[in-house]
């Protein structure tokens, strides 16, 4: 089945070239089934760029799914034109009313600062809050993640001496979880990041099981099922240029900048990347969708009962 979205979105555009299957409003009022309503809270900078990593993933399912996209109610995005946010997004504040079987929160650029230091901090906690009664699964991504997991158990994030940057190996610590379903015992995943998550920490909060981790980053992929929710603080949505757009134009910036780890051919980076994340990607996302099929209400309106 496919992910429904706006014929005029620029992933139905993106998606449909690369074969993913999509169809609009009107095909898709034409099947008599109910697609699962999952929401975007989509706070990266680069707006088009980061529906289509998610929408790709999202989408490669055998179900129907509902994408809305939705902002912060007073943040408006620099990087994104008007136009663009005005057409395809909703402030949280006009959906707070309505139920969604999934939320996906993604990372942000504002890992320096402290979570109170935050312009909308104030409105992400309602918005957290908000999951445990309108939302049926939660996933939270890199800052998304550590926000989550600061707010429902108090794990704070530590800065980094330097940045964690480029493919590193990660260990599947729990192969019976149904999210790491047909997981190797071992993947790639792309890292961005200046700060961590402690697996001390995480230890020492009641509830919460580590799916994933590295040696050499820490902590990847936590599980809550309290808070019916998954805390990922690395990337596996990347593209397989994002490291790359990421080193390059700090380069340019003249930003003191290492060459992504593992990353290049030879950590080349005349050479063009190599994507060896794409299948545990879809892999992940793929069972987490599986995941709220299995288990959400079919009415809307008894989920968070």
């Amino acid at each position: 089945m496919p992910i429904k979205l706006p014929s005029d979105l620029p992933a139905y555009a993106v998606l449909k070239r690369e074969g993913v299957s999509v169809m609009d409003e009107d095909a898709a009022s034409r099947q008599d089934i109910r697609p699962l309503r999952i929401a975007l809270l989509n706070l990266m900078p680069k707006k088009i760029q980061t529906e289509n990593q998610f929408a790709r993933l999202i989408g490669a399912t055998p179900l129907q799914i509902e994408l809305s996209l939705i902002r912060m109610t007073n943040h408006y995005s620099r990087n994104t034109t008007e136009e663009h946010m005005e057409s395809f997004y909703r402030p949280f504040s006009d959906v707070k009313g309505e139920k969604f079987d999934g939320l996906i929160i993604t990372g942000a650029p504002i890992e320096h600062l402290a979570f109170d230091n935050v312009d909308y901090w104030d409105e992400l906690r309602e918005v957290m809050d908000w999951t445990q009664t309108n939302v049926h699964s939660t996933f939270g991504v890199c800052w998304g993640g550590m926000a989550l997991i600061n707010h429902f158990h108090g794990v704070d994030k530590h800065m980094l001496e330097a940045k964690a940057f480029g493919c590193f190996r990660h260990k599947n610590l729990k192969a019976a979880s149904p999210f790491l379903r047909g997981f190797s015992d071992d993947c790639v995943i792309p890292v961005s990041r200046w700060t961590e998550m402690r697996q001390s920490e995480i230890d020492a909060a009641e509830g919460l099981h580590t799916l994933l981790g590295s040696d050499e980053v820490g902590p990847c992929l936590v599980e809550d099922p309290a808070h019916r929710a998954l805390y990922i603080f690395n990337h596996f949505e990347y593209d397989s240029d994002t490291l790359k757009q990421e080193y390059d134009r700090d380069v340019a910036e003249g930003t003191p900048i290492n060459i992504p780890q593992n990353y290049y051919p030879n950590d080349d980076p005349t050479q063009p990347p190599m994507n060896r994340w794409r299948s545990h990607a879809h892999l992940l996302y793929c069972n987490w969708v599986n995941e709220i099929y299995q288990s959400t209400p079919f009415e809307m309106d008894k989920i968070g009962a």
